[in-house]
């Protein structure tokens, strides 16, 4: 039987417009029509996990409004459950206006809405919830009060802990991160976090040892097309990952975190959990959107 994963984070409507390059600083440009797409990092990591085959639930907050319902059914439709998703009357359904370029890169500004209302109470409130679950993770769209509370509840009762740490802060509080049994950083998120640069896999191997020798378990950085870094205290490798075309990279790093847990819970050991979330990251950067990227686990399987 699959362990079973709790994802407590955002959940966003992305409004994205397609544009030929992204906008400098003052520049107007002119952009596509919009599409209006399901995502938020918590929801799509939990979208990913259950259009995977994972067993997991979604905590976190919407308005009480026509984008909330449709990002709870959209949820519930990749096999989430999303029973204990609030919906709330004191703020709207969280949106993200994402730009993507011709080349795939993409520029995001999230509008946090009903995730910021996503507080310590909410988290203590549900206590029961992160106890009946084997693996939590984590991200960092909803207040930091929120997430560092719900990592405390974690240990408390002896469960996994994975953190994402994006939006990245510019540092984490020392007990949060001797509590985190998986941290997943992107290069960027690693460098701001470690106080280091990384600008190639040998920096980027010293960032990590750096995180270990405060206390993370293992650190698992996302690297792009270099693949993803393993970093603990006895070892350092990456695992390569596909080379493919990409067309949108919205949603990458979330659909190796969701795929990632999914066979870790499912018992894979460590370096074919991490194969399996390269090759899932790299499905998905093959197509456009955030939820609507993320492949089935037939598509992974059989890729």
């Amino acid at each position: 039987m699959s362990k079973r994963i709790l994802v407590i984070g955002s959940l966003n409507m992305d409004m994205v417009i397609p544009v030929k390059e992204l906008p400098q600083k003052g520049e107007t440009i002119l952009g596509g029509a919009p599409d209006y797409i399901p995502g938020g990092k918590g929801a799509n990591q939990a979208c990913a996990a259950g259009k995977l085959g994972g067993n997991v639930t979604m905590l976190g907050k919407v308005g009480r409004d026509e984008m909330g319902r449709r990002l709870k059914d959209n949820l519930a439709a990749a096999g989430v459950d999303v029973a204990h998703v609030a919906e709330t009357p004191d703020a709207p359904t969280g949106m993200a206006v994402i730009y993507v370029s011709e080349t795939g890169s993409n520029s995001i500004v999230v509008i946090p809405g009903a995730n910021g209302l996503c507080d310590r109470a909410y988290i203590e409130a549900n206590e029961e919830l992160i106890a009946a679950h084997d693996i939590i993770v984590l991200q960092l769209e909803i207040p930091y009060d929120a997430v560092f509370r719900a990592i405390q509840l974690a240990k408390k009762h002896g469960r996994l802990v994975v953190l994402n740490p994006a939006p990245a802060p510019d540092s984490l509080p020392a007990e949060v991160i001797a509590s985190l049994d998986y941290f997943t950083p992107n290069e960027t998120e690693m460098a701001r976090i470690a106080g280091m640069p990384v600008g190639g896999t040998e920096e980027a191997v010293a960032a990590g040892r750096r995180l270990v020798e405060a206390g993370v378990g293992t650190v698992l950085a996302t690297l792009g097309e270099a693949g993803a870094l393993l970093v603990t205290a006895e070892t350092a490798q990456v695992i390569p990952t596909l080379r493919v075309e990409a067309v949108d990279t919205t949603a990458a790093g979330d659909t190796f975190n969701g795929a990632f847990v999914t066979a870790l819970a499912e018992g894979m050991p460590e370096a074919e959990a991490i194969a399996f979330g390269n090759k899932a990251a790299a499905i998905s950067v093959t197509r456009k959107g955030a939820q609507t990227s993320i492949p089935t686990r037939g598509e992974v399987d059989g890729y």
